[in-house]
């Protein structure tokens, strides 16, 4: 009997599944949960339950689909209509607004109106995830009012106060009598009483639709199911023997230096020391040469598991400039020396590399008040750091204090590694040789082998740091590779997204989902032509592309795996990520140790990863004919 309940109870599909609803990233709430157990009991089986699904930007709160009725979208509030007297402004108009007053007497806008807010998730699903909906009913408006739900429940009040609440704004959507059905609003007493008919009502009378297709269903999924980044944000950090060695000790001068091939361990130790030393309540500055490295390290170190331990009270992200900026303008008040520096007409790499250095040594030197300094500095991608940037780095590192340069000589794709002469390590407080960690634990190991092919092929010159597959695993990680070798660059873009378009039919039977989905372009120019392919198909993009530098900062400084949306970057910005859905674009002009880089950034998995080259360098022809998938077009 005991196992028969368990399947019944386990036979409904859930995303993410039920074990792992304590541990999501933005935590239900209690009415949330309340809500959750409602249709988990309530709901026949054939109705899956999708919880903060990405929507290509949007997160609602729950999405219910059955490929034989229909779907539904559902915001919930907790709201304390009690803490505040909640009215509407203009209810007569065609354009109400919800306000609030508080105690103290002050009124404001609420800007989060959940029945406007769940008409925009309908209106999303049915005009960019689901056009099938509308374009194979001949009956349009009754198939998009009847086959998605827009339903609002407050889980604090009960449902005659809320109908007096939203009715202004229901009457002036002209959501009447024949439509209302399909915009449900329930509160308190509906959930208490198990009243499924007051929830949702299509639920409750049909169990069937013309209007369903199974395939609608399915072309939904891959917005709904949840992404594979941010189930890994619940696993915790593996460290091998070796690493972990590494992430609970320090050398006695308290230099160390690590390096080793792609996907080796080098920011998984460095993220994890970052969280231990956290624990002990230092205070540390974790530094990458990248804007868009530093969320990767946070997201790593986040998953260092120690139950009941705060990890990032003590750690400070910054990418080096913005470190610069911090001390040069913020804690030694020398703006305007800062921006004089820009607005002169000196090549920004001579400004960048060396001049910004030369005024962050004189506000240490300067300030009035000690400038902030750390127990541990942790540099990731050193080889990208010139080592002037590493010593003025030195110079507000506590007394006895630890400095960590991860690096990695094979992916220099600035240059600057070749700058890191004996001479300039022995100045730079190391001795010693170098911690080695030689197996990658990050590719599956087919890529391992044709990045070494690629590095024999095409990079001579680099003789360290390939990677190594672990000789003792067996080999668990499938792997599906596809190279599209195309005449011309002024097919790059629409090839690209092709690929990206193409991808959940790749990853059929499995379903994938969007937000997983990672395009490396070389250039800006391409990849806001590829953007602009996307959005053509009604498909958000979280990218980092713009003419202007300013807004390019902006873009890296917000971009983050955990976004709702496809994910578009330069392969520069993405050096140190991973995926293992990517589609990358390579042109005649892309360096070869780029192209190299970009392919590194595939993520293993027992489930399958999967990887798309669109390449115009004739010279690559060569090594494309070795993939298991070529196409010449």
């Amino acid at each position: 009997m005991n196992v028969w309940l368990i399947f019944v109870m386990n036979k409904r599909f859930i995303s993410p599944s039920q074990k792992e609803l304590d541990n999501l990233r933005t935590p239900l709430t209690i009415g949330e949960k309340r809500v959750f157990e409602f249709f988990n009991e309530n709901l026949s089986d054939d109705w899956e339950i999708y919880i903060q699904p990405h929507l290509n930007g949007l997160r609602p709160d729950f999405v219910l689909l059955n490929p034989n009725v229909g779907i539904a979208v559902f915001e919930v509030k907790d709201w304390d209509l009690q803490a505040m007297d909640y009215w509407v402004k203009n209810p007569s108009s065609s354009t109400p607004e919800l306000w609030a007053t508080s105690k103290d007497g002050k009124s404001f806008r609420i800007k989060d109106n959940p029945v406007d807010k769940s008409i925009l998730y309908k209106n999303s699903i049915a005009n960019l995830y689901c056009p099938e909906i509308n374009n194979n009913c001949q009956d349009k408006n009754s198939a998009y009012l009847s086959l998605i739900t827009a339903g609002v429940i407050v889980t604090t009040v009960e449902t005659k106060i809320l109908e007096k609440l939203f009715d202004p704004f229901y009457s002036a959507k002209n959501l009447g009598s024949r439509a209302r059905p399909y915009y449900p609003l329930a509160g308190n007493d509906a959930l208490k009483s198990k009243n499924l008919k007051t929830i949702f009502p299509t639920a409750e009378i049909r169990q069937k639709s013309k209007y369903m297709d199974p395939k609608i269903a399915e072309s939904l999924k891959c917005w709904l199911v949840e992404p594979d980044y941010s189930a890994i944000q619940r696993q915790p950090l593996e460290l091998n023997k070796k690493q972990q060695q590494l992430v609970m000790s320090r050398t006695k001068s308290g230099y160390r230096r690590i390096r080793g091939g792609a996907g080796s361990g080098k920011s998984l130790v460095l993220a994890a020391r970052a969280a231990q030393l956290s624990i002990e309540h230092k205070q540390v500055l974790v530094v990458s040469f990248n804007i868009t490295l530093w969320h990767y390290l946070r997201d790593l170190a986040v998953r260092y598991q120690l139950p009941g331990k705060t990890i990032n009270k003590y750690i400070t992200w910054l990418h080096f400039h913005e470190w610069c900026k911090q001390v040069v303008c913020n804690e030694a008040g020398l703006s305007n020396e800062y921006n004089s520096l820009f607005k002169s007409n000196q090549c920004i790499s001579e400004i960048l590399d060396i001049q910004i250095v030369q005024l962050v040594n004189k506000a240490i030197d300067n300030a009035e008040q000690e400038i902030t300094k750390y127990d541990a500095i942790l540099v990731d991608e050193g080889q990208d750091y010139n080592p002037i940037w590493w010593n003025v780095l030195r110079r507000v590192l506590k007394p006895n204090g630890e400095m960590l340069l991860a690096a990695d000589e094979t992916q220099d794709l600035y240059e600057r590694a070749r700058a890191w002469t004996q001479d300039a390590m022995n100045n730079a407080g190391f001795s010693g040789v170098w911690v080695q960690l030689d197996i990658c634990y990050r590719m599956p190991p087919t890529l391992v082998k044709y990045m070494k092919n690629f590095a024999k092929l095409y990079l001579p010159h680099l003789k360290i740091n390939l990677p190594d597959s672990d000789v003792n695993e067996l080999d668990l990680y499938p792997a599906n590779f596809k190279w599209i070798q195309v005449e011309s660059t002024n097919c790059l873009a629409e090839e690209s997204v092709d690929a990206i378009l193409n991808m959940p039919i790749l990853v059929a039977p499995q379903i994938l989902a969007y937000p997983d989905i990672v395009l490396l372009v070389p250039t800006h120019q391409l990849g806001l032509s590829c953007v602009q392919l996307l959005e053509r198909n009604k498909i958000n993009v979280m990218h980092v592309f713009n003419k202007n530098q300013q807004e390019q900062k902006s873009k890296k400084m917000a971009f983050f795996m955990g976004d709702a949306r496809i994910k578009a970057c330069t392969i520069h910005s993405f050096k140190g990520w991973e995926a293992r859905h990517i589609v990358i674009a390579i042109t005649e002009n892309t360096d070869l140790e780029a192209s190299y880089v970009a392919m590194t950034r595939l993520r293993r998995h027992t489930e399958g990863s999967f990887l798309t080259v669109i390449c115009s360098d004739p010279k690559l022809k060569e090594f494309g004919l070795t993939w298991s998938n070529f196409e010449e077009k």
